[in-house]
């Protein structure tokens, strides 16, 4: 009787056994199973534009842009909306840093405006990400025919 009682447990485990094999844990990767398909696409694809300058804007010749303060890679781009008296350009940031932008000076030949980046004054835990948000400042007058200075500046909170 004992026997009997190995050769039956023997045999249920040598069932389980070729049920395991079977089963579409051993299928190749790939092959149709009865879980869930996951199909994948390409991701969408980022829109590209001639010029950083928003639709209805006016973007100020290069010529009348000062950027040698800024970093070599920094945009550069500036541009006016509206009447003239909306200035643009396209700031930095990164990681926990918010970007903001200053009008420091409004001469008769020259705005100086100046790109801030403000960071937290604690250590936190940042992503690694830089951003190039778009950022406007009022003048008190439509820039014309006057000069743009960019610089920059890092504040902490």
């Amino acid at each position: 009787m004992r026997s009997l009682g190995t050769a039956v447990g023997a045999g249920a485990l040598l069932v389980a056994l070729v049920g395991c094999a079977s089963s579409p844990a051993t299928a190749p990767v790939g092959a149709p199973g009865p879980g869930p398909t996951l199909t994948t696409s390409a991701a969408p694809e980022e829109p590209e534009f001639d010029s950083p300058v928003p639709p209805g804007a006016r973007e100020v010749p290069k010529e009348r842009v000062d950027a040698g303060a800024l970093a070599e890679d920094a945009p550069k781009t500036v541009w006016t909306e509206g009447d003239g008296s909306t200035v643009g350009v396209i700031a930095q940031e990164a990681g926990c840093g918010k970007a903001s932008v200053e009008v420091a000076e409004q001469g008769a030949e020259v705005v100086h405006v100046v790109l801030v980046e403000t960071t937290p004054a604690d250590q936190q835990v940042c992503t690694m990400d830089i951003r190039f948000p778009p950022m406007t400042a009022k003048l008190d007058a439509p820039l014309g025919d006057r000069r743009v200075v960019l610089t920059s500046r890092q504040d902490t909170e």
